[in-house]
């Protein structure tokens, strides 16, 4: 009997040494995922384009800057190709050349402010892995009580909070799909699907969102447009109006003398007009110290601007004040569950997962017993089998039948095996396990 007695025990704590290590390794998996590891840009959520590596970031409707290019140097071409000849024949060669030079430069400059606008962070808020709690953040300010939440599941985050700016206060709201509180003047693009510091607008010319990193290049960039179709607009006509009076010719005639002439006079009187309203409202916007969401959304003709600070530091804010630098190293390497903060994996349970990524088991946060819930199942199962093997060995040998039910009546239930009793609808593991190990005996 003391040998018999020893045998349980030893296989017992076999059994439970398994799958204790079981148990540990499917943790293990869990929280350390296999797989190489992968830089930033490449399990990137938002819907960014990445290019050389990483080192380059632009819009998803990046595309859009073909035509915009085309747009700006398909003219400067055709004043170069065609209007620069007069232009040559009528002022003196150094004059003639210098004009034609000075509008290639311009063009160089115009697109190079568009590419390092459409290829730049424009200052993306980093993703949180979880949302806020109360006691993590620093606000100071009061939560919204008719925030609706669910009734029998964990409280909801407010969707506001008051904070201090300037002397006033100011509503952050919480963004959903970044889970944090936006900063203030921060929005989330649904085009680009990230939270942007200082969110202007998305612009569709451009490809890519305009906020505080990139703000200063896109004024540039329309304002150096706007002067660029000026400087063809007058040549153009300059150009018109000499052959006016070298042949003598009427307005019309000399159109037809130099029709290229008047096609671009046509075309950039309506690009001026376009992109000189935008850069005469974007510099009002800098010197009341607004952003076009801002405008367009809180009319600050009928409340304060708490951002306001004059209009010399409003413009020295936006060109002389330092750039930040960008809050992602899209060229940094991830592993584990820090990388889901950027793959298109969703934290919680009962949310879809985006068919780019493996489905992983189930959410740690949320309980790691549901995440090996399954894996316990199965060891049960087999742990009883083996109980069941052994009843059978021990049958075929010299002690009598009570003393092996002696022995598995006895047999512990622990505390683990208890629990997943109660989730998998089973009384006690130790009760099943005797109700299983009967059976066969029923049937002799």
């Amino acid at each position: 009997m003391r040998k018999d007695d020893d045998l349980v025990r030893t296989r017992e704590g076999m059994h439970g040494s398994s799958m204790h290590d079981q148990h540990s390794n499917s943790d293990r998996r869990i929280m350390d995922p296999p797989g190489p590891s992968l830089r930033v840009f490449q399990v990137w959520k938002g819907n960014n384009k990445f290019c050389f590596n990483g080192r380059l970031i632009f819009g998803p409707d990046a595309k859009s800057l073909i035509l915009t290019v085309s747009l700006i140097v398909v003219p400067v071409i055709l004043f170069c190709a065609f209007v620069s000849r007069g232009l040559v024949r009528i002022f003196p060669y150094h004059i003639g050349n210098f004009i034609v030079a000075l509008a290639v430069v311009s063009t160089v400059c115009v697109v190079s402010l568009l590419l390092i606008t459409a290829s730049r962070d424009p200052g993306i808020i980093p993703r949180s892995l979880h949302p806020p709690e109360p006691e993590d953040d620093g606000y100071m300010s009061s939560m919204s009580s008719e925030w609706p939440g669910s009734q029998n599941g964990p409280p909801t985050v407010p969707p506001t909070k008051d904070i201090m700016v300037n002397g006033s206060i100011v509503k952050v709201k919480y963004c959903h799909t970044c889970m944090l509180y936006r900063p203030p003047r921060c929005s989330h693009c649904s085009i680009c699907n990230n939270c942007v510091e200082r969110f202007d607008h998305h612009c569709p010319w451009v490809g890519q969102c305009i906020g505080r990193r990139n703000y200063r290049f896109f004024f540039l960039f329309v304002s150096s447009t706007a002067m660029l179709c000026l400087y063809v607009f007058a040549f153009s006509w300059v150009n018109i109006m000499k052959i006016m009076d070298a042949y003598h010719y009427d307005l019309w005639r000399a159109l037809l003398k130099s029709p290229v002439s008047g096609i671009l006079i046509l075309y950039t009187f309506g690009a001026a007009w376009f992109v000189g309203g935008l850069s005469s409202f974007h510099l009002y916007l800098i010197c009341t110290n607004q952003t076009t969401y801002e405008n367009f959304r809180y009319r600050y003709t009928i409340k304060m601007n708490p951002h306001n600070r004059g209009c010399f530091e409003n413009i020295a804010e936006v060109f002389c004040s330092r750039i930040p630098p960008s809050k992602h190293n899209f060229r940094e390497k991830v592993k584990g569950e820090s990388s889901s903060v950027y793959t298109n994996s969703t934290i919680s349970l009962g949310h879809p997962m985006s068919p780019e990524m493996p489905k992983p088991r189930y959410d740690i946060e949320m309980g790691k017993r549901q995440a090996v819930a399954a894996e316990d199942l199965e060891d049960l199962q087999s742990q009883i089998d083996s109980v069941v093997g052994m009843d059978r060995l021990e049958r075929c040998g010299t002690q009598p039948r009570h003393s092996n039910w002696d022995q598995k009546a006895n047999w512990p239930s622990t505390p683990d095996i208890q629990i997943l009793a109660a989730e998998f609808g089973m009384e006690d593991g130790s009760t099943t396990g005797r109700q299983k190990i009967e059976g066969p005996s029923d049937l002799k």
